[in-house]
Order: structure tokens, then C-alpha cells, then sequence
């Protein structure tokens, strides 16, 4: 598979000097808004705090980042001024909230007014949008994510900027019967991943990088080396085959220590990066608003962490230019200006 000369850039844009996604979240909303709310014993957070503690965490996480992935609510028009130019600057598409319909099946929707051609217009050197989904929801629930996806993909071919896929699995009532160390829970979690990765590897979704939660959780993933290696190696490596392109590991649902470990074995299965959201600044609010306190926080509780994860992907990851998928080069002739298409 060829990429696109729009396509192709930008993905350099977002990566390191090597081609690794060293990527820190900050497009996450209700986690912010809900305790600074929740503080002023208001229904909303201080608009001007939220974009506050969005730029502490620009200022404090970009040192370590190949690129950031920010909110067009709060971020883009407070913070992105203090986002150093030479970082790649992703933007998120899909709304904070969801619908909500039987079952408690979730059905993401972009954000209101907000769209692929504005994150390209406005610089933006990627899309990235969320698709909630299990497998085992509703066909119409199912077919709604799915022709969602597909209209992102369209839209990202024409603007020519690359697609991240985030996917994310959720509860469902159905499994209200399950607990939080069942076996079956857990071989549910694993399946959901990968059946939702390989759906959405088929072409027509057009996808150019996935995120991923991983298949396993935290607290069952000692790191490679140790004991139970030979049990979720090949979970990762599934995920890899039928990602068949670039993916990422989110940080969700883990500790800082625990998605440290997990990475060991999403490099080991190919890996081109992570993407590091609230895991890494979330527990930074118990200090709000001492935005002091808020900055110390990170300084000593957050930035070894980080460290060591930038440490273990310099070591391990794979760059996401040496991806099999996208081995052939563009073509150079003379014809260029004509084969490439306008907006």
C-alpha cells in the first residue's frame, strides 16, 4: 500500500527523528471538567481553568512528546500558543459525550460544528477520532459505528491527512453479571479488542494508524522476562496481525507502572508507540487549584515514569515507515501535479 504525499508527511510530523509516536493525550474533557465542577459545587467547570490546566499539562508533557492530541473545545483556541511548533499537533473530531440507546450501547458522533476539513484547514497534522464498540452490541448499533468510520475515512482520503483509530471497548448492561477478577471478563476484554481491530483493518475504513487498549489488563501483565510472558505475548501478537498497519497502545485502564509493562509487550509484537493520556495527569486534580501543587505533582510523581517509558520505546518500538503495509515509496515523475488530486 501507497500513502498519499499529504498523508505520508504529516505522519512524519507526529513522530520522532526514528519514526516512534511518542504522543501525550490532552483532548479528554469530562475527566477535567467533572472534578473542577464538582469543587465549585457547579453544574460546569471555569471555562478559564480548564483551559488553564490544559496548558500546565502542554508545558509540562511536550518535552517528552513527538506530538499532542488536543480538544478543539478548550485546547485548540486556549493552548495553542504554548504548543512548541516543532511538535506534531493531532486534533481530535469525535464529541466528548455519545448517544446512548438500549442495552447502554454508545454511538459516537463528531463534535458539534467541528469537522475533518477544519483540522486540516486549521494545521492540524492529523485526525483522530474514538469508535466505542463491541462486537456483541446491536446491528444497528454496530452498523451505526461502522458507516461512522467510514465517512471519517472518506474525508481524511480527500483532505489528505492521516486517520488515527481510536478504539475502545465499554460496558454494556448485559454485563452487569460479571466481575471485576472473572475469567470471563477478562477472555471478553481480550476478544472485544481483537474482533474490533479486525473489523476495522478492512480497507474501506481507510484507517492509517490505530490506538489501542490492550488486550490485557494492567494488574495480569508482569512485563516481558517474567513469568506468564508466554501466555500474553501471543495476545499482542494477534492484535499486531490483524492490525495489519502502524498502531499505538493507549495508556487506559492501567497505572503508570503497569502500562510501562505493557508496553514491553506491544513493542515486542511490533508496536510503533504509545499514546499517553489521564494515567499520567488525573490523579494531578486532587490539587486543584493549587497550580502550584498541580505542577509539582507531575514533576515528582509523573516524569520518571515517562522517562522510562520514552526509554523503553527508544528501545523497542518499531518506526511506523518500516511497516510492511506501507513499503512502497511515491512515485517520483513529472506528472505529480496533475495526479494529485485538489480538495
Amino acid at each position: 500500500m501507497q500513502l498519499s504525499a499529504g498523508k505520508s508527511w504529516s505522519l512524519r510530523r507526529t513522530a520522532d527523528k526514528n519514526g516512534l509516536f511518542k504522543m501525550a493525550s490532552l483532548d479528554q474533557i469530562p475527566p477535567i471538567v467533572g472534578p473542577m465542577a464538582a469543587f465549585h459545587g457547579a453544574s460546569e467547570a471555569p471555562f478559564d481553568d480548564v483551559v488553564t490546566f490544559k496548558r500546565l499539562l502542554i508545558e509540562q508533557f511536550q518535552g517528552y512528546s513527538s506530538a499532542m492530541l488536543l480538544d478543539p473545545q478548550f485546547a485548540v483556541p486556549g493552548c495553542i500558543d504554548a504548543l512548541d511548533a516543532s511538535k506534531g499537533l493531532f486534533i481530535s473530531l469525535e464529541d466528548p459525550s455519545y448517544d446512548l440507546v438500549a442495552n447502554n450501547e454508545r454511538r459516537s458522533k463528531s463534535a458539534e460544528s467541528w469537522s475533518v476539513g477544519k483540522i486540516k484547514r486549521m494545521g492540524g497534522n492529523a485526525v483522530k477520532m474514538l469508535a466505542w464498540y463491541r462486537p456483541d452490541a446491536s446491528a444497528e448499533t454496530n452498523q451505526h459505528q461502522q458507516n461512522y468510520v467510514m465517512q471519517v475515512g472518506d474525508a481524511c482520503a480527500k483532505y489528505d491527512i492521516p486517520f488515527f483509530l481510536e478504539l475502545l471497548a465499554y460496558p454494556l448492561d448485559s454485563d452487569s453479571t460479571l466481575k471485576a477478577d472473572d475469567v470471563n471478563r477478562k477472555e471478553r476484554l481480550r476478544d472485544t479488542v481483537l474482533q474490533s481491530v479486525e473489523e476495522f483493518a478492512k480497507s474501506k475504513y481507510q484507517v492509517d494508524v490505530f490506538m489501542l487498549e490492550s488486550p490485557i489488563e494492567g494488574s495480569d501483565a508482569p512485563g516481558v522476562g517474567h513469568q506468564g510472558e508466554e501466555r500474553i505475548q501471543p495476545v499482542f501478537e494477534e492484535m499486531a496481525r490483524l492490525s495489519n498497519r502502524p498502531w499505538v497502545m493507549l495508556s487506559t485502564g492501567a497505572t503508570m507502572a503497569e502500562f510501562n509493562k505493557i508496553m514491553t509487550y506491544a513493542y515486542a509484537a511490533g508496536s510503533c508507540g504509545y499514546l499517553a493520556g489521564r494515567t499520567y495527569w488525573l490523579d494531578t486534580l486532587a490539587h486543584y487549584p493549587d497550580w502550584s501543587a498541580m505542577q509539582a505533582d507531575i514533576h515528582q510523581n509523573v516524569s520518571y515514569y515517562i522517562q522510562e517509558l520514552n526509554d523503553i520505546t527508544d528501545k523497542m518500538a518499531t518506526p511506523w515507515s518500516s511497516h510492511s503495509c506501507y513499503s512502497a515509496p511515491l512515485e517520483a515523475d513529472r506528472a505529480f501535479c496533475s495526479r494529485y488530486a485538489d480538495m
